[in-house]
């Protein structure tokens, strides 16, 4: 089985490719653009099976399928809601939302292949297209309730200079130099707040573009973030995670 997944975050991309090769498949060729996807399908033969984000560094993903006639059948990965999707899930194989769950995965990979194996893959780009022209904006979270004592404080995504996670507990400082303790983990926050706002730079720290007051050049070619109050020496980016980091800052 030949296997593709056109994904703009490289970091996003390859983890997909060790989830879907867990199950057995083997993926070939990782893309991250429209403009290489185009490119690629013009010199190559289809794949079997596209797990295709929605929208690209360069543009929604349904510009491929405007320039090359697509055979292939397609998972939608995507960090839209399912309410926004309900057109797609009639339209293609699945749609998996992100952060993708393996179980969730491996239902979609199964659901491919019993269905390939019964009949022939048609989709209706067209009613695709309808739903990328106008989607449903996803709604980020804007506020978190934390427990003090016996009170419950609310506290506002503007007022957060990191999220961090210490001890095998998940908290919030906010620019007034308090840490809170929340009932998340950094998982989960990826998926609930906007990622053009945040970035996770570490395992460990998720931080706001806002924040960063300077961004230093550290050890094994890592970047060294300086927050304006949190004043431990661990907030850096990972090297795996720098490249991607100076496109989201740029």
């Amino acid at each position: 089985m030949n296997i593709l997944i056109i994904e703009d975050e490289k970091p996003a991309a390859r983890l997909l490719q060790r989830k879907v090769e867990k199950l057995g498949l083997q993926v070939n060729t990782l893309l991250h653009s429209v403009e290489e996807a185009v490119s690629w399908f013009q010199n190559n033969s289809h794949p079997d099976l596209i797990f295709l984000d929605i929208q690209l560094s360069d543009g929604l993903s349904f510009e491929i399928f405007e320039q090359i006639d697509i055979k292939s059948a397609v998972i939608f990965t995507t960090a839209y809601d399912e309410y926004a999707l309900r057109a797609f899930k009639l339209n293609s194989i699945d749609y998996l939302l992100k952060p993708i769950d393996e179980e969730d995965l491996e239902v979609a990979v199964n659901k491919f292949k019993a269905r390939t194996q019964s009949q022939n893959i048609s989709l209706d780009f067209e009613a695709i297209k309808r739903m990328l022209v106008n989607p449903i904006e996803k709604e980020y979270k804007k506020r978190f309730s934390v427990k003090i004592g016996q009170q419950l404080k609310v506290i506002s995504i503007d007022e957060v200079e990191c999220f961090y996670s210490e001890n095998k507990g998940t908290y919030i400082h906010t620019l007034d130099n308090r840490d809170y303790l929340i009932d998340s983990t950094l998982e989960v926050l990826e998926a609930e707040i906007n990622p053009k706002e945040f970035y996770r730079v570490s395992r460990k720290f998720i931080v706001p573009l806002k924040a960063v007051k300077e961004i230093q050049m550290h050890s094994n070619s890592r970047l060294k973030i300086i927050l304006p109050t949190f004043r431990d020496d661990e907030v850096v980016v990972a090297r795996e995670r720098v490249s991607d980091f100076k496109e989201w800052i740029s």
